[in-house]
Parts: C-alpha cells; sequence; structure tokens
C-alpha cells in the first residue's frame, strides 16, 4: 500500500505531465509495459500510479524462507535510537494523507504520483522499514519458554532465523509484551492466567532485535504494582523503550519518538481488553496503563504526537480473545484514532490474525494475532512498513510476511499453496483489502 502527501502540487502535476509525455513519446500506453504500473486517468491528469508489487523491493531477509508443514485452518468468520522530540514537521501545515493503490485516487487530484519502477525517481531521501510482530510471552512459567529453555539455539529454535532476521534489519521494531518481567509481586487473585518472565528473559528480546514494546496490554499488572515496576526498570536498563504504561499517568500518556533518516516516528498504545478491569489505569501518584474504554484520553495522546512527529502508529489492545471476529467498538474507536491523528492503527490482544480496514487512505490492522505465545497451531505474520520518499512525495508500503505458530515454534511460510492459504484468509477476514502474492496489502477497490 503506498500513502502519499499533499504537498507542492503544480510542481508534481508539472513533473507527471512531463513524464507521461515521455512515456508517451517512448511507446508507452495504457499500463505500459509489464512491471512499470498502470495509468489512471482522472480531473487531475494521467498520472502513473505504483501498484503493491512494483513496489515491493524487499532485500535479501525474504529470500531464502523455509516451509511449514501444519495450519490452523480454522476460520469462525461469516461475512536509530528513541529520543523526545521537540517541533518536527508534521505539526498543522503539513501535508494531509491521502491513498495511491491499484485504482484511481478520486479523493484530491493534486498531488502527481511517481513509479518507484523507473530508474530516475529512484532518488528517496528517506526509506526506513518499522517491523511489528503480535503476542509474545515470556513468562518462564508458559510452555513455550520450557521449551525454549531445553533448545540448543535458544529462541533461533523456536522462532524461524529468517524471521529474527527481519526484525533484526528493519529500523525499528515493536512488539507486544503480554507479560510482565519480575522476581517479585503476587499473582492477582480470581485471575486465571497469569504470566511472569525473570528479568534475565529480556535479553531474547535483545536477540530478536526488539526497539519498543506496548505495555498497555492486561497482563502487564498480573504480578501486581511492584511487577510492573520492575517491568519498566527492565525494559529501560535493556535500552528497549516502552509505551502505553507509566509510573505515573502522565509517563503511560507520553508518546515515545523514533528519529529516523530525519523523520520522526511517533508511537502511542492503550487497552480496552479486560471485561473485568483487573490492570489499573496509571494515576497522578501510581503506575498502571493507559486505558482506552473512554477514546478522550488516547485521543489527547495522538493528537499530541501528531504535533510533534511526521508519522503516528497507534497501537491498542483490545477486540474478542480467540476469533476472527471484529467487535462494534473495533470498527468505530479505530475510526476515531485515526481522525484524532493515528497514520495507522495496529491491534493486538485477540490471539488470532483479523482483518484490515482502510478509511480515508489509511490502514487499520485490527489484530495481529499471536507471534510465539503457546502451543496453539495458528497462522500469524510479521508487518513490515516501509516508509519511503523525498521532499516532495512521500510513502507507505505494508507487507505481511506469514508465519505459523505450531509445536511451540513460528515458522516462516514460503510454500505457494500455505502463502496463498494465509493471504486468502485475511483477505477474507478484512474489510476492505488486498494481499499480492508478495504479500502487499493495498486498499480494494470500490464496486
Amino acid at each position: 500500500m503506498l500513502i502519499r502527501m499533499r504537498r507542492y502540487w503544480h510542481i508534481c502535476l508539472v513533473l507527471a505531465i512531463a513524464a507521461v509525455m515521455m512515456l508517451y513519446a517512448c511507446g508507452y500506453r495504457d499500463g505500459g509495459p509489464a512491471g512499470t504500473g498502470a495509468f489512471v486517468h482522472d480531473a487531475g491528469g494521467t498520472v502513473a500510479v505504483i501498484t503493491g508489487d512494483n513496489a515491493d523491493t524487499a532485500g535479501p531477509a525474504d529470500i531464502g524462507d523455509i516451509a511449514a508443514d501444519t495450519a490452523d485452518t480454522t476460520d469462525n468468520v461469516p461475512g536509530s535510537a528513541a529520543t523526545a522530540a521537540g517541533d518536527t514537521p508534521g505539526a498543522s501545515g503539513d501535508p494531509a494523507v491521502g491513498v495511491i493503490n491499484n485504482s484511481a485516487d478520486t479523493d484530491d487530484n493534486d498531488t502527481a504520483v511517481v513509479d518507484s519502477a523507473a530508474p530516475g525517481n529512484r532518488q528517496y531521501t528517506y526509506d526506513f522499514t518499522v517491523a511489528f510482530a503480535g503476542d509474545i510471552n515470556l513468562a518462564d512459567n508458559w510452555d513455550n519458554m520450557q521449551y525454549c529453555s531445553t533448545t540448543e539455539n535458544g529462541i533461533y529454535d523456536c522462532i524461524s532465523p529468517e524471521l529474527i532476521q527481519m526484525m533484526r534489519d528493519a529500523d525499528i521494531t515493536c512488539i507486544n509484551n503480554e507479560f510482565t518481567f519480575s522476581t517479585r509481586g503476587a499473582p492477582l487473585k480470581n485471575k486465571v492466567y497469569t504470566f511472569r518472565a525473570h528479568p534475565s528473559n529480556v535479553g531474547i528480546l535483545k536477540e530478536m532485535g526488539v526497539d519498543i514494546v506496548s505495555l498497555a496490554n492486561n497482563h502487564v499488572y498480573d504480578y501486581g504494582k511492584e511487577s510492573l515496576i520492575d517491568t519498566m526498570a527492565t525494559l529501560e536498563q535493556a535500552g528497549i523503550e516502552y509505551v502505553g504504561a507509566g509510573h505515573d499517568l502522565d509517563e503511560a500518556m507520553e508518546p515515545v519518538y523514533f528519529e529516523v533518516q530525519g523523520k520522526t516516528v511517533a508511537f502511542v498504545a492503550a487497552s480496552r481488553a479486560e471485561k473485568y478491569k483487573m490492570t489499573p489505569q496509571a494515576t497522578k501518584d501510581s503506575p498502571g496503563i493507559l486505558r482506552c474504554y473512554d477514546t478522550a484520553l488516547f485521543k489527547q495522546v495522538i493528537k499530541k504526537a501528531r504535533e510533534n512527529s511526521d508519522y503516528v502508529i497507534a497501537y491498542v489492545h483490545w477486540g474478542t480473545e480467540f476469533t476472527h471476529k471484529l467487535e462494534d467498538v473495533q470498527l468505530s474507536t479505530g475510526k476515531e484514532y485515526l481522525d484524532a491523528g493515528a497514520d495507522i492503527v495496529i491491534g493486538a490482544h485477540p490471539h488470532r490474525l483479523q482483518g484490515i480496514e482502510f478509511y480515508k487512505g489509511k490502514p487499520i490492522i485490527y489484530s495481529l494475532g499471536n507471534f510465539w505465545f503457546n502451543d496453539e497451531t495458528v497462522d500469524t505474520v510479521l508487518l513490515k512498513i516501509r516508509f519511503f520518499g523525498n521532499d516532495t512525495e512521500e510513502y507507505l508500503e505494508l507487507k505481511v510476511v506469514p508465519a505459523i505458530q505450531a509445536d511451540l515454534r513460528t515458522t516462516i511460510v514460503t510454500d505457494d499453496a500455505e502463502r496463498e492459504r494465509i493471504f486468502s484468509l485475511l483477505e477474507r477476514i478484512s474489510v476492505n483489502a488486498e494481499i499480492s502474492g508478495k504479500g502487499i496489502i493495498t486498499e480494494r477497490a470500490a464496486e
């Protein structure tokens, strides 16, 4: 998927017309040769549009993956270092977001879109990747960690090395930290599942290349206040950022900013995952998470992040567990977060893949499911978001790398039939998204 910004539209229009005239003079007609993108005619003129596959420039880390032999065929669906940022681009007056995919963009015709496959147009001043994995559990009393402790190569015998390398290669990697790092505290009363990892297990996150975790979930407080405080201290000592929790409400509401190639990427996180609210929201003088049952505070956080960054990624713990079905509240509040200023919304908690929706050209990935969590057999993905562009054009590309969690291991999938099955499932449970054979996500053209 490619997302672009409105900026210098008149210059872009002139360049687009000149480019089209050159292509026409060279014999290109209505779509051109394979691999050059499609031409779309609209009120703003003729522009070259990058298709998802043409924009995919995956490197060696995407090659040499191994196939999986088992799969979850259940379908329950009916239908650089972090820095504190000051005033940066992305504040009021900066470009709004629009969509370019495989169909004409009729929302606005102000911006010409270049074809990244054309050699003359590969002059990007920034090009970086942010990777996301779903739920990860490093609790010592849980099956997957007990298995890991018996392996020769540790986490590399539990998660495909190819997946770990992709996470390490990304400029920023984020996961859902679905447990607490501590040796203190007692399990919360009347809670069925409680997850506590020894602080030394944070080394596994370092091996995986994790740069930031979301603590806005329903397990980070499983062993009480002390365990949450220990979790934050453990991550800080390891040099891993956390978002969505804090020693007080101010910290829990604070966005985390990364500076990458001159761009500022903001992460914000909140949770609304518990029917019986056992994980407290932070207060002015006590630790906890940021909740979003009432969306007002979280939207305030998003707006703050929007004012101080080029891109805002909202990570939300929500939904019903063990199903692909979406709750109405996910469908409504996800759009609220985009309207508040987020560029992307990414969900966790259901322990299953859930679908994708585009709203006003911006994506909501409702759930990435388990990444490495337990002994179930379930489909999962590693989400890779590529940000690239220059002073006049800014793009965003979404790609999913399919994998299967089974027998306490998460294995990358490259078998064509299995890849197609997972991509088809993801399309079927999505609202309006398509996934190409290479895993590129685009908005489905309106019928």
